[in-house]
């Protein structure tokens, strides 16, 4: 297809396109002449998950092409590939480390995974934005006096647990990689406000039952 038919079939406007193209994160067209190439049906895909990943996910195009980069890399797991995507999502707020209950609130996110048998973070090196974003959260709890030990945690934590196999559940229905990529992005970001009213009503709804004197 023409530069014309792709972006009528992408509904990404040309000079989107052309700016994707001179940065790298579409592959070229095969060259027809010297003024107009041909795209395929792996162009429509790929800009697919260009959209997920900067328009969904609010990347910056550096970040994305890093993400892209990652996704063509058959050398890693897919476990890798799909935590290049997620990790490169925007994030809350690290610790602030110079705060006093930061040290307890990591010893807390410490315990609270090892309880879990969460091993993930250990096992890349280093601490995710999750973990981070984790760390800070407890650490407001801690610093504001309300509950924030393992115990208070748990509930959320395994609510999270089914949620996540319920998720990848759904990624794994879709064939390729890239599109797994995709998915797994779109529904990070697309589904929170979705889970975010979700509790929000369902707290009415327990609230209602409890103190509605009416």
């Amino acid at each position: 297809m023409r530069l014309a038919e792709l972006s009528e079939r992408s509904g990404v406007s040309t000079a989107t396109i052309k700016y994707y193209l001179r940065e790298g994160l579409l592959p070229p067209g095969e060259r027809l002449t010297a003024t107009k190439a041909e795209y395929g049906e792996e162009h429509l895909r790929r800009l697919r998950l260009v959209r997920a990943l900067i328009q969904v996910g609010r990347m910056p195009v550096a970040t994305a092409r890093e993400v892209l980069k990652a996704a063509e890399d058959e050398s890693l797991s897919q476990h890798l590939r799909l935590g290049a995507a997620v990790w490169a999502l925007p994030h809350g707020p690290g610790p602030d480390e110079s705060a006093p209950e930061t040290a307890h609130a990591r010893e807390e996110a410490k315990t609270l995974l090892d309880r879990l048998g969460w091993s993930h973070d250990h096992e890349t090196g280093g601490p995710s934005p999750a973990y981070r974003m984790l760390v800070e959260a407890i650490t407001s709890l801690a610093r504001l006096g309300y509950p924030h030990d393992t115990d208070h945690l748990l509930p959320y934590a395994r609510l999270a647990s089914e949620l996540a196999v319920h998720e990848l559940d759904v990624v794994e229905t879709y064939d390729t990689p890239g599109e797994q990529i995709e998915a797994s992005v779109a529904l990070t970001v697309l589904y929170e406000p979705v889970l975010l009213s979700l509790r929000r009503l369902a707290q009415a709804e327990e609230s209602g039952r409890r103190f509605d004197e009416a």
